[in-house]
């Protein structure tokens, strides 16, 4: 009912009432909350009319027991509303009905008692069927009235109780001593664990309780039914639904991969055990407490058959001195820092404090190295240390020592110096015939530290594996096409190289790594979101991910339970509801060849859907290869043949914003793709050369269109069965000569260049043909493009105060609030530019203040991004730019570290076409003390 009866009120009215309690529950429709309040209306008159005129299903009955909850060799006592009669009264738990009895029922109500016993806990169903006499005329209910209530029952037996002695206040670097018995003498096994009470404060994680989790609540598992109606002419009623209730009781009331090698925060985490322990005896374990300063919970899980237990004790750690240093989560060579040591003394006996620094070889100290300080009472007190850091790149190691009399004090931590510029890379080709040989020079680009070097010979046309795979592992954004693209190439890269045990283990990581992630972009549809947490399905992500899923399978790596059933049936449900669109970029029905495609490979190809594409008319070139493709792997390759021309067709060059993210070169990769599977290899090999053109050349390939390339050349190369042995030698700067052979086309060898950036390669063909030899030099340099760019889009970057008023932020003071901001125009009247990518990498003294985790968003107005990924030192915003449009984009930042830092290069892109980007370039900026 929902009729108004005015403010804080309501009426109602029932319609057929009947004897019995009604149960009043009021409930929000916009909320859908319930009110916590439970009313309870008997209602005694009206004879039961309405149950005749009206039948709807078995009268309820209401019936009560003297308790909720129970303990083993109690007696439960049901009172039960009744008149002269039976009552099949019926226990049950979760799997099986434990006891059932037969009690004659008197008016106007029946008292049955039952004991009690082990094998009900933790909770048991009473199911009551009440049946009254046939001749009986005190009220016109049914014959039968039917009733169920849940008990709950505890056995005392089954709780254990741990105990925990230890002492109230720990010290840093001194022994702990943690002692275990159990409260009532129990024998028992249990586990010991000590946690940094800050990390289990983070996910709000509460003590494992064994005995709620083994003894929760169950739900009902036991089905009724009767056939009263079928053999009783007077009404008896039907059961309107089977009772399934309970259960629930364990839910929750409250309702980046980083790529660092530093570890910034180095916890408390300590797991002992599994021990035993006898009855009456109690254990004593002992460990050394870690530099750490805070507090632990050391928490213990026993267990013994059929009994559980838990407890914990928070127990604080610290020293009368201490010592805290911070830096910023990440620093960039060459920049300046001031660290700031904070020195706590907690006792009086500490007056005077002797604080010095020591790094590694990352950095250089400016100014002493020790520095002292006086208390005059306990407190606290900082100094600073000045460091800079050296052009090179990898892990910075800081120790800070405080020393006081007798009393020291450490602090040591891990931070990455890190190169935030993009990677270059240059290239050495040669042609290399039998036996001969050839050397070869090279400089390395970049920074050292931050170089690869790698030699790889074929003979196949040279595709670049290595450095386009490279860009595929190392491109920053993380949609369910990229993260595709970045392992589809690595299931075949064992199939054309003779790759080592160390880049196979590593491949089979990216991939495992990959399908894990494809899970969160799984909707329960089946389909696949484009980024993680969308709730609407893309239609070619869907296909690719499943595409990819189907060949790892092959591959023996293990998919997500469930995907391929709920995937099938998604990808089936879109095939036969899949209408032409004129929309030009869906590409007249690629989208729904290559679904068809997914299907017949998955072994469930929908005829009549292929057929009805088949019939289309202006069906593209791209589709029908790929519906090509669907046939012949449904078994149907005369139907395939006549889809498809004999000469490879040629595909115009296209824009990159359709919605099948491809590009000339990928619907190329396609083609070759099903010449592949078709076995027409002698018309495949010219497409393959075009195809090796593009990639071992220097231009820009999006992660679509790289990531099929290399997979469609990876399987012709590895289906050519007569593929030439290759063999030769090679050294480095004169030294000793390797020997490398393989039957496979490919060979990839990795050469770590260490610290010279010059140096020489000679390699020798020992071979009877050909081979294609690369030398592929990659660095990152120490400053990032410096160059202005506006390649058909607008891009504006400015910084205001909170009150928004532009501000110059080449010097700053410490602990100023303020915006970056961004504008980004469309200036063409014609595209739409889709999945458009804006990267802001910000200084590392500046800290970002993620407004998604306030109650309040930003508190000036800016465009929504379709996704926006936030990390420690950097913004990534996804977005679509209609044409002639305009997208304002915001961040609030922190000055937080005091130092001379570098703001790197500001850059747009559409992900899949190179012809619309932006960039803004970089410089170096200060954050002073605050005077």
């Amino acid at each position: 009912v929902s009729t108004p009866g005015g403010e804080g009120s309501f009426s109602f009215r029932i319609d057929y009432p009947e004897w019995g309690r009604y149960l009043l529950r009021v409930v929000n429709p916009v909320s859908g909350h319930a009110s916590g309040k439970i009313i309870y209306i008997d209602w005694p008159g009206w004879a039961g009319r309405a149950q005749r005129e009206n039948p709807g299903g078995a009268a309820m009955l209401s019936f009560s027991a003297d308790k909720q909850r129970y303990n083993v060799g109690e007696n439960a006592v049901l009172s039960i509303p009744s008149s002269k009669g039976r009552a099949l009264i019926s226990i049950e738990n979760g799997s099986r009905v434990i006891d059932a009895f037969w009690a004659e029922t008197i008016a106007p109500e029946t008292s049955i008692d039952f004991r009690i016993t082990p094998e009900m806990a933790p909770n048991v169903y009473v199911n009551v069927s009440l049946v009254q006499a046939h001749d009986q005329s005190a009220n016109d209910l049914p014959i039968r009235l039917y009733g169920v209530i849940p008990i709950l029952v505890e056995n005392p037996e089954t709780h254990l109780s741990p105990h925990i002695e230890m002492p109230e206040v720990l010290r840093p670097e001194e022994e702990v001593k943690i002692t275990v018995s159990e409260k009532n003498n129990s024998a028992c096994s249990y586990t010991l664990a000590l946690v940094d009470e800050g990390l289990l404060d983070l996910t709000r994680f509460a003590t494992p309780d064994p005995w709620e989790h083994f003894y929760a609540r169950e739900a009902l598992g036991v089905r009724t039914w009767d056939i009263y109606d079928a053999v009783i002419g007077s009404y008896g009623g039907n059961i309107g639904r089977l009772f399934g209730i309970g259960g629930g009781f364990e839910e929750d009331e409250a309702g980046e991969d980083s790529q660092s090698s530093a570890r910034r925060f180095r916890p408390v985490v300590k797991f002992l055990g599994p021990f035993e322990l006898a009855r009456g005896e109690s254990q004593t374990h002992s460990f050394t407490m870690p530099n750490y300063v805070g507090s632990v919970r050391t928490m213990v899980i026993a267990g013994n058959e059929s009994a559980y237990g838990s407890a914990e004790k928070t127990t604080p750690v610290k020293k009368p001195l201490m010592v805290l240093a911070t830096l910023p989560r990440v620093l960039g060579p060459g920049e300046n820092v001031s660290l700031p040591v904070t020195v706590f003394a907690m006792e009086k006996n500490i007056r005077n404090v002797r604080v010095s620094v020591k790094s590694n070889d990352m950095f250089s100290l400016q100014g002493a190295q020790e520095q002292k300080i006086t208390f005059k009472e306990p407190g606290e007190n900082i100094v600073n240390f000045e460091l800079d850091v050296k052009k090179k790149i990898g892990v910075g190691k800081v120790e800070v020592k405080a020393v006081s009399g007798s009393e020291t004090a450490y602090y040591e931590f891990e931070i990455d110096i890190r190169n935030p510029n993009p990677p270059v890379t240059d290239i050495i080709d040669l042609t290399l015939d039998a036996s001969l040989s050839r050397e070869l020079e090279y400089t390395l680009p970049g920074m050292i530290g931050t170089n690869s070097l790698t030699l790889e010979v074929s003979n196949i046309p040279p595709v670049d594996f290595g450095r386009r795979l490279k860009y595929l592992l190392s491109y920053p954004h993380g949609c369910v096409e990229q993260t595709t693209s970045a392992a589809f190439p690595q299931l075949f890269l064992g199939d054309i190289s003779d790759i080592s045990n160390e880049i196979r283990n590593k491949t089979e990581k990216n991939v495992r790594a990959a399908i894990t992630r494809l899970q969160g972009f799984m909707l329960p549809s089946g389909g696949f979101s484009y980024w993680p947490g969308s709730g609407e399905a893309n239609s070619w992500a869907t296909s690719y991910a499943g595409h990819f899923l189907l060949e790892a399978e092959a591959k023996g790596y293990d998919v997500p339970p469930g995907f391929r059933s709920s995937w099938i049936k998604y990808q089936g449900r879109a095939a036969r509801r899949w209408q032409k669109s004129s929309d030009k970029y869906m590409q007249s029905g690629l989208d729904q060849a290559y679904r068809l495609y997914t299907l017949s490979l998955a072994g469930k190809p929908e005829l009549g859907a292929m057929n009805r594409l088949r019939e289309s008319k202006e069906l593209s070139i791209q589709a029908s290869w790929r519906l090509a493709a669907a046939y012949a792997l449904a078994g149907q390759a005369e139907t395939a043949g006549m889809l498809i021309a004999e000469e490879v067709p040629e595909i115009n060059e296209y824009s990159g914003f359709y919605y099948t993210y491809g590009s000339r070169e990928r619907d190329l990769a396609m083609i070759l793709e099903t010449l592949t599977l078709m076995d027409r290899r002698s018309a495949g090999a010219s497409l393959a050369m075009k195809l090796s053109e593009a990639l071992r050349s220097k231009r820009w390939m999006s992660t679509q269109t790289t990531a099929y390339c290399l997979m469609a050349m990876s399987k012709f190369a590895g289906s050519d069965g007569t593929s030439k042995k290759l063999d030769f030698t090679y050294s480095r700067n004169n030294g000793d000569e390797i020997k490398s052979s393989t039957t496979l086309p490919l060979a990839q060898i990795d050469l770590h260049p260490g610290e010279n950036r010059n140096g020489r390669i000679q390699i020798l063909n020992r071979g009877q043909g050909i081979v294609f030899v690369r030398l592929i030099m990659e660095g990152v340099p120490e400053t990032g493009d410096q160059s202005t760019a506006q390649n058909n889009l607008n891009l504006k970057v400015w910084f205001t105060d909170m009150s928004g008023t532009q501000i110059d932020v080449s010097s700053l003071r410490q602990g100023t609030d303020f915006r970056a901001h961004i504008s980004v125009s469309n200036p063409l009247g014609a595209d739409l530019y889709k999945d458009m990518a804006l990267s802001q990498i910000f200084p590392s003294g500046w800290e970002i203040h993620n407004t998604r985790m306030d109650e309040v968003s930003s508190i000036e107005p800016v465009d929504l991004p379709t996704y926006q990924d936030i990390r420690d030192d950097r913004v990534y915003t996804y977005f679509d730019l209609p044409a002639r449009k305009t997208k304002h984009y915001s961040v609030q930042l922190n000055a937080a570290y005091t130092g001379r830092y570098y703001l790197p290069t500001v850059y747009c892109e559409a992900m899949y076409d190179e012809s619309v980007n932006a960039r803004v370039p970089g410089k170096w900026i200060e954050v002073k003390k605050t005077e």
